[in-house]
């Protein structure tokens, strides 16, 4: 059975692209489109669509104030279509944070040529979102800040802190995933790595949003700087992030070369080097996320002595790089979102 989809953009040039590249697939149908809020929600009712694209920017109704509706009113699966503004980065973040499963940029120039180049990665998506129905109704558990030591125990060793490193990979669902992990650790933290699979600047407003949120100090890596203890580097939507080892420590490395996996960055070259550069001295944790980009690396950080984690599939939007990782033998343990945390802490303090 084919996944049924419904587009809601203002501009009807996007409307008649996507929809051509929705109906390429064989295994999609784009049921109706419509040009705005109103629209949108006739056509919700008359057609039920199983997915629906939803444009940031739209008038009347933003596209804000219509996902809040229709997450309250009739949950169901939303892919987001953003800008590559600032503005439209920080407005989709927000869209996840409602309940929109993932989201695609729109081209910066020449629409309809460049959406074409994107076909695979909106059709992914989709198919994502169609997947992740079950977690619709589930109510995501925000644990202050404020209460987070007490619940995770006495504070690390200085050891700990200059030795240990936590590494993060996450696609589908992990923006929201990434935030529910950081905010339950503590403010003394070995650095922390994080691929998530994001465009440039994306990457900046999503640092940028958790460490208004967290404890820690969450910052877009940088090319060469030190990583140091309770930081928090998120690879730039731009490039690869890898660790080196350096006397006294670890560095953040940056690479342009070719995605792997199709993603840039990728999971795949950030636990890699972990495994290299890392070995026993690291906690690897793989959350919710589509496809199995970092599955085969995480097997050759466990192989070098690190202690890895992945999400269950029960807490996870798309079990499925976290699934690859756990069916290859990567994985020490499995775990719900909600417990990941105190199991990095447990296993940085040798429990």
């Amino acid at each position: 059975m084919k996944t049924r989809v419904l587009v809601v953009d203002d501009s009807a040039l996007m409307r008649a692209v996507l929809a051509e590249i929705i109906n390429a697939a064989p295994d999609l149908q784009v049921l109706g489109t419509a040009c705005n809020a109103l629209e949108a929600r006739e056509a919700i009712k008359t057609l039920r669509p199983d997915v629906m694209t939803l444009d940031v920017d739209m008038p009347h109704m933003d596209g804000l104030a219509f996902l809040a509706q229709v997450m309250q009113l009739r949950p169901m699966p939303v892919v987001m279509v953003s800008g590559l503004t600032e503005k439209d980065s920080e407005t989709t973040l927000r869209a996840l944070e409602l309940g929109a499963v993932d989201f695609v940029s729109k081209p910066k120039t020449d629409p309809v040529g460049s959406i074409n180049k994107y076909s695979d990665e909106i059709c992914e998506k989709i198919r994502a979102a169609a997947l992740s129905r079950k977690h619709l109704n589930k109510s995501v558990v925000t644990v202050p800040p404020v209460v987070l030591p007490s619940m995770l125990g006495s504070a690390l060793p200085s050891k700990v802190l200059q030795e240990k490193l936590v590494l993060i990979g996450a696609s589908t669902g992990g923006t929201e995933a990434i935030r529910e992990v950081l905010i339950r650790f503590p403010e003394k933290m070995p650095g922390i790595l994080i691929v998530q699979h994001m465009p440039e600047m994306f990457t900046a407003s999503f640092a940028k949003r958790l460490d208004g949120l967290c404890s820690l100090h969450v910052k877009e890596a940088e090319q060469g700087e030190r990583v140091k203890p309770g930081t928090v580097y998120i690879a730039p939507g731009h490039s690869h992030l890898l660790v080196r080892r350096i006397v006294g420590g670890y560095q953040c490395e940056l690479s342009r070369e070719n995605p792997v996996n199709r993603h840039r960055p990728s999971v795949e070259v950030l636990f890699n080097s972990a495994a290299s550069q890392v070995g026993r001295n690291g906690v690897g944790v793989m959350l919710t996320g589509m496809g199995k980009d970092g599955a085969q690396a995480m097997y050759a950080m466990r192989t070098a002595g690190c202690y890895n984690i992945c999400q269950d599939q029960e807490s996870s939007v798309v079990w499925g790089m976290p699934r690859e990782a756990t069916i290859n033998g990567a994985a020490h343990e499995v775990a719900a979102l909600r417990d990941i945390s105190g199991r990095v802490m447990a296993s940085l303090r040798g429990v």
